[in-house]
């Protein structure tokens, strides 16, 4: 076994030497590369718990929609069910019964036309949710133009300059050309007319955003509909919706239920969400559901009877972890209709309690005020114009600092906030984003506001406690 002297472990830094006080552990544990012996797991632990200290708080990260709480029973439960791959459904039935359930739940708050007997899958997230989604919207358009006997040779998906990257990802591994359609000056989601405009024969779908990644906003769903209907009796053209709700489509039901943007809409063929977002469910978990079969080309359904049994498989991972299932079916159980109500309507009030306070703030105009998903996203003052340009004489005309080094103070308080620009078409917006969640507490929001105050005297010059007017 190579050996090192402590000087050339602290040199090349390979090498961790934990000490404890018992016997066998104090050794040598290469970094990068595999020990010759084992460890006892104790110390095995430690080493990586005391890497581990140096992440930010999960909690006092704002910058993810990710789930960062739970309930220590639905902790449990995913413990207990950390060893099942639910890909075997043969061997864990009522795993995969528990994920036959979700699905019903889903399709029934989704308004599916056939809620009990829905089309769709778990996911590891929303990103493989839409893969599926994305291919079953090619494979569909393929159909059509052969039998119309038109060409397949350049398949079109509409998306904004705001859209997830996940939708780049899936035109760039699917051969698919992304039509990013402008965000117009002064907005944040797309406007209905301008996906009609840009669909031709060669439109596989079009993707509208129940909650962006941006700002929280919810795009017209309904608005885009109508625009593709108008469409279609003008030019003859069928172009279906896929909705992107990673964030909202476990929200919006709950809060939202007078907003139509989901199978109510008969063009809308597919949805897909993240149950670690608003599902409550830790990363990682989605659903995806189709309309119906015919949305779902059964060309995406593979069988095996490998594993003991011959069952469907619909994903583009083999191996499933099944521990984001049953801690979704433990959502749903524990909390029911009202209780994911109470829940969400809480994270929006906070939203919009922080979104008044940070308005209210000399420096600060705010653009998304946790009206759709409890999202708080601001500005410098007089920053938000249609030409791109600050307003003259105002706050951001002659800032001297910028709201990076507003995070960057932030963060020495704890708190992960991310600072970045806007979508093409608005690049020259610099905002800070803020994303409330269930177990963000209005205390914790408080003690945000006041750091904020704090982060501003600081980047200002002043050295103020500017925190101090949210105390009460």
């Amino acid at each position: 076994m190579p050996k090192y002297s402590s000087a050339q472990s602290l040199q090349d830094g390979l090498d961790v030497r934990p000490q404890f006080s018992r016997d066998g552990a104090v050794v040598d544990i290469p970094r990068r590369r595999m020990a010759e012996s084992s460890v006892d797991p104790e110390t095995a632990y430690h080493v990586i718990a005391d890497e581990l200290m140096l992440d930010g708080h999960a909690r006092l990260n704002v910058a993810t929609f990710g789930t960062t709480w739970m309930e220590p029973q639905a902790e449990k439960l995913m413990a207990e069910a950390a060893d099942k791959n639910l890909v075997d459904r043969d061997e864990y039935p009522q795993t995969a019964q528990l994920e036959d359930r979700c699905l019903d739940i889903i399709a029934d708050f989704w308004n599916a036309p056939e809620p009990d007997n829905p089309i769709g899958c778990s996911t590891i997230g929303s990103s493989e949710g839409c893969m599926l989604a994305g291919m079953a919207l090619k494979w569909r358009w393929k159909e059509r133009q052969e039998k119309a006997g038109k060409s397949t040779a350049n398949p079109k998906l509409i998306v904004g300059a705001n859209v997830q990257v996940c939708w780049h990802k899936f035109c760039r591994y699917w051969e698919v050309e992304p039509v990013e359609v402008p965000i117009r000056p002064g907005e944040t989601t797309l406007h209905p007319e301008d996906v009609a405009a840009a669909c031709d024969e060669d439109t596989i779908g079009v993707i509208g955003i129940l909650g962006s990644t941006f700002d929280g906003a919810y795009e017209d769903i309904a608005g885009m509909a109508k625009a593709l209907d108008k469409l279609e009796i003008e030019t003859g053209t069928y172009v279906p919706i896929h909705v992107d709700a990673a964030s909202g489509g476990l929200f919006a039901p709950f809060v939202d239920p007078e907003l139509v943007w989901d199978f109510r809409i008969e063009r809308v063929q597919s949805i897909n969400a993240s149950g670690h977002k608003y599902g409550l469910v830790y990363p990682g978990v989605g659903w995806v559901l189709w309309r119906n079969e015919e949305a779902r080309p059964e060309g995406l359904v593979f069988r095996v009877d490998y594993l003991g049994g011959d069952h469907p498989t619909m994903s583009l991972n083999f191996t499933k972890p099944g521990s984001g299932v049953v801690a979704q079916y433990y959502q749903f159980v524990r909390l029911g209709y009202e209780g994911f109500k109470r829940v969400h309507q809480h994270s929006r009030d906070i939203a919009q309690m922080m979104a008044a306070a940070i308005d209210g703030m000399d420096e600060f105009e705010v653009i998304a005020d946790g009206s759709d998903l409890p999202v708080v996203a601001f500005c410098f003052k007089g920053a938000n114009t249609t030409s791109g340009k600050p307003k003259k004489d105002s706050y951001a005309a002659n800032v001297q600092y910028t709201l990076n080094d507003v995070a960057d103070w932030m963060k020495q308080g704890g708190w992960a906030v991310p600072a970045y620009n806007f979508c093409a078409d608005r690049e020259n917006l610099e905002i800070i984003r803020i994303v409330v969640r269930n177990a963000f507490s209005r205390d914790l929001a408080q003690m945000f506001l006041m750091e904020l105050g704090r982060a501003v005297g600081r980047c200002d010059g002043t050295g103020e406690d500017a925190g101090r007017a949210f105390r009460h």
